[in-house]
């Protein structure tokens, strides 16, 4: 489907990164404009913008769950990051909050 990002990464074991903290350190670098990208680090670089505004909308299933499941563990397990990113992609807080409300909704503590 030509309304979709491309599914070149969809394999990609994103556990792997969110678990290894150079790993994610490095593709949190490369989003936020300040390190070297991966081919696959750039691809989510020029999509994450559009995609977290969209609902991702754009995104195939396994993106989809992958978002979820990046979003869910940073907020969980890695908050600095989060704050980080939220503060560069949605300075206005338009759509953090919705995606905070559904990590709660799943039990996930969110410190203040």
């Amino acid at each position: 489907a030509d309304d979709k990002y491309t599914d070149k990464y969809d394999k990609i074991n994103l556990q792997e990164i969110l678990e290894n903290k150079r790993l994610l350190e490095s593709y949190m670098d490369c989003v936020l404009g300040k390190g070297k990208c991966t081919p696959e680090g750039k691809e989510l670089k020029d999509h994450l913008q559009e995609a977290l505004e969209t609902g991702c909308e754009k995104c195939t299933e396994a993106q989809d769950k992958g978002a979820e499941t990046s979003i869910d563990y940073l907020i969980k397990n890695e908050l600095e990051i989060w704050k980080e990113l939220t503060a560069h992609f949605d300075p206005d807080g338009k759509w953090r909050k919705k995606y905070e409300d559904r990590a709660k909704a799943k039990g996930i503590v969110i410190p203040e």
